[in-house]
């Protein structure tokens, strides 16, 4: 089943709104949820009110599908694919790699069922190829425990943000609600 990339950056688009300028978010004002920072960086230099949808779609497209690998997991584990998606949108594309990463090698029976690989958030060959033993080894189901391991590590990333920094509590409700899936 080829992964719908169009449909995801939708879904996120819809998630995170138009503009916003929260007090309490690090990220300052965004629009469509890419941030100030990210928008500049990619040559947009208007007021962030105003940041073109389109733009937005290509970010998200380039910077958290394309170049973090996920295009190459959707052809092995499509659901997983989309959750790496969403979590590398809200936590940055190392963030969930490594969350992939962490569990393919905690899921790896002592390295029977394949050889751990080194948890440095990048998708390269080793960490597909250890998806596809997974699977392989699992069948179906193998790709939901997948997910069910890396939305517990998305979880205790999230309280773990609002313990260290109180003012993230302000986030902490919607990113359960609406990032765990």
């Amino acid at each position: 089943m080829a992964m719908d990339i169009e449909s995801l950056i939708d879904g996120v688009i819809a998630r995170e709104g138009g503009y916003t300028h929260h007090p309490a978010d690090r990220g300052g004002p965004t629009r469509w949820g890419v941030t100030e920072t990210v928008a500049r960086a990619h040559g947009y230099a208007g007021d962030m009110r105003f940041y073109p949808r389109g733009e937005a779609e290509a970010v998200y497209r380039r910077l958290y599908w394309l170049r973090p690998g996920f295009d190459r997991v959707a052809g092995l584990a499509p659901r997983l694919a989309a959750e790496l998606f969403d979590t590398g949108v809200n936590m940055g594309p190392p963030v969930a790699c490594r969350f992939l990463q962490r569990a393919l090698n905690a899921l790896n029976r002592n390295e029977r069922d394949y050889a751990d690989i080194a948890v440095d958030g990048a998708i390269g060959a080793r960490t597909l190829a250890a998806l596809a033993a997974l699977l392989e080894w699992r069948g179906p189901p193998g790709e939901t425990v997948l997910l069910k391991a890396i939305e517990a590590l998305q979880g205790e990333r999230y309280i773990r943000l609002a313990e260290e920094r109180p003012a993230n509590e302000a986030f902490l409700y919607g990113w359960l609600a609406n990032r765990l899936h």
